[in-house]
């Protein structure tokens, strides 16, 4: 008898409990990099600030990450923003926004950095192209 209670109140708990919304709460987005500041030239083994200036579009809107793509002497860096949808109350701004990363050279020659600046009318990826040289 105890067992058969006992199954039956696990198993009314089991139905009873309310499974969590899979509504998604949030969403990611690259944001454009509207501006950047930094060094003319790179010192080997030497961190350099890389300043990175953005819109966020929304008070929904939040600095989630920096996108750092490696390829060989190649970086690609975009803003990710993570986006709360779980609010009502979004309002549309444009506010100023500003995030840093340091950057230590390892090789000498030149480093390509393309800061992404959004999409085209065609879909098209639009980079700001920056050429650095690394001095010793």
């Amino acid at each position: 008898m105890k067992k058969i209670v006992a199954f039956l109140l696990f198993v009314s708990l089991l139905f009873s409990c309310s499974v969590s919304d899979d509504t998604p709460r949030s969403h990611f987005e690259f944001l454009p990099i509207e501006s950047v500041n930094m060094p003319d030239t790179f010192t080997r083994y030497q961190t350099h600030t890389i300043d990175l200036f953005y819109n966020l579009p929304s008070t929904c809107h939040v600095l989630n990450d920096i996108y750092y793509a490696i390829n060989e002497n190649e970086r690609t860096v975009a803003i990710v923003s993570e986006v709360y949808t779980t609010s009502d109350d979004c309002q549309e701004i444009s506010t100023e926004a500003e995030t840093s990363f340091g950057f230590t050279p390892t090789e000498s020659g030149v480093y390509v950095f393309k800061f992404w600046q959004g999409e085209d009318e065609l879909g098209e990826d639009q980079y700001h192209v920056v050429e650095i040289e690394v001095v010793e």
